[in-house]
């Protein structure tokens, strides 16, 4: 107990330290950024309008609005004080939009679009990979380099194919967004289809990069396991193979749960390609809107959320398998 105390108190304080790093990162890198948004809001309130000291004006109102008036240092502290009260400030880019709400319904699209597509994903890979595994011959001479091939193909270049295919040629789905432009969101059976066909095609390109990975795993880990020498005991006593075989596929999907748990904390940056490619409305696409017009608030928060949920699963996961296996917590102090 005292030996799992220490390597609690290791992973709790590089949490912590990996965590304020973060946060001061994601502060500063979009400030650093050369445009100034604050110009780009007073240009668009300001058509129309000639006079020098109105627009001066205007552009100290707002910068004192948003606190770029103030030293970075004092900023940051602002920062930190709002962002543990939940409060991210107003977004620059869709001004007078609070960050908090632009995030909170674009978190929902993500999730909706990400969580499916792990399970689908995770579950046509372990079955492939352990097919190829036990089938072996012709089938695993398919499976393998098709594997092989899906897992080193970027998820951008699965995701233009996708759009190039069926949305472009084919045309038998729609090119982008969440739902018809033409329509207003509402509870209705033409609002419902509309998502579900603007869902298919970003839900089956984060699906098809899983899968590769997936199936070269479960496929390792079960040859592995289908030579251990328990399996060979086990026919020499005479079990039958189909026992025998449930148990190798037991033992061989332990890694394979341990890299599903760590898909599922990170899911929020995983569909951030397929998003931005398709316009999905989810953090990736607000995201990249809120990089191109220098979107100080918006960027931060983003990627504040997506730092604080890789870590947080990095961190959960690690303590659960020291729990569970003493070989990972044991490993550390050699």
């Amino acid at each position: 107990m005292k030996g799992y105390r220490k390597y609690f108190a290791k992973k709790a304080l590089w949490f912590v330290v990996t965590f304020a790093a973060a946060v001061v990162l994601n502060f500063l890198l979009p400030r650093l950024m050369p445009n100034d948004p604050v110009a780009a809001i007073t240009a668009k309130s300001a058509r129309g309008i000639s006079e020098t000291w109105a627009i001066r004006a205007m552009y100290e109102r707002y910068a004192q609005e948003f606190g770029t008036d103030k030293p970075l240092l004092e900023q940051f502290f602002l920062f930190v004080k709002n962002a543990v009260r939940g409060d991210f400030g107003v977004s620059f880019s869709q001004y007078p939009r609070t960050v908090a709400n632009i995030v909170s319904s674009a978190v929902l699209w993500t999730v909706g679009l990400q969580f499916p597509a792990i399970i689908v994903g995770w579950l046509l890979g372990n079955i492939l990979g352990a097919l190829a595994a036990y089938i072996r011959k012709g089938f695993d001479k398919v499976i393998m380099p098709a594997s092989l091939f899906l897992s080193s193909v970027p998820a951008f270049g699965i995701a233009i194919t996708l759009l190039t295919v069926f949305a472009v040629n084919l045309k038998i789905a729609p090119i982008s967004g969440g739902y018809g432009y033409d329509l207003i969101p509402h509870f209705s059976w033409k609002f419902i289809k509309s998502i579900i066909d603007h869902y298919q095609l970003p839900f089956w390109s984060i699906v098809v990069m899983a899968i590769g990975g997936q199936a070269i795993g479960m496929r390792s880990m079960s040859i592995y396991e289908l030579n251990a020498d328990y399996v060979k005991y086990s026919r020499f006593l005479g079990i039958k193979d189909r026992k025998i075989v449930r148990y190798v596929f037991r033992n061989a999907m332990l890694p394979q749960i341990t890299g599903l748990a760590m898909s599922i904390g990170t899911m929020v940056s995983g569909a951030l390609v397929a998003e931005i490619i398709f316009a999905y409305p989810g953090l990736g696409t607000i995201l990249m809107r809120g990089i191109m017009q220098g979107d100080y608030p918006l960027i931060s928060t983003v990627t504040l959320l997506i730092t604080a949920m890789v870590l947080l699963s990095v961190f959960l996961l690690d303590i659960v398998c020291g729990l569970i296996d003493p070989r990972v917590k044991a490993a550390q102090y050699d």
